[in-house]
């Protein structure tokens, strides 16, 4: 086999196995969500000392009827924050840095594995009734 081609296939082999390590498990999001639940319901319609997270993937910032958000929140939604995978990798990683001013007290999850299957999860509380 030709040097370039046989470095080629190595490196395609390096990123599939690369992201299969890093597939995102919620089974696992489910179990490093218990951090948040004295603040936040994931799966009804309930806020608590936060809003609810059912469905938070893909909403927009500050949009739960009913939760009196922070002024630094209202204006992260008015600069038009949606809550895609990318906004919550930040945010759960460090909450005061993504929306200064937030009244969210967390520090922040410090893996970037457990906040991908923290958001995984979040995505499956969307679909439960």
């Amino acid at each position: 086999m030709h040097e370039a081609a046989r470095t080629g296939l190595c490196a395609l082999a390096l990123v599939a196995l690369a992201s299969s390590a890093q597939a995102a498990d919620a089974g696992n999001g489910k179990r490093v969500y218990q951090k948040c639940v004295a603040c936040h319901v994931a799966d009804r319609e309930t806020n608590r000392f936060g809003p609810h997270l059912k469905g938070v993937v893909g909403r927009p910032a500050a949009q739960v009827p009913d939760y009196k958000y922070s002024q630094a929140m209202k204006d992260a939604a008015a600069a038009g924050l949606v809550w895609d995978d990318a906004a919550l990798s930040a945010f759960l990683s460090s909450p005061k840095k993504k929306v200064p001013g937030t009244s969210m007290r967390f520090f922040g999850l410090w893996t970037q594995a457990e906040i991908d299957d923290v958001i995984a999860y979040l995505k499956t509380t969307a679909q439960t009734e």
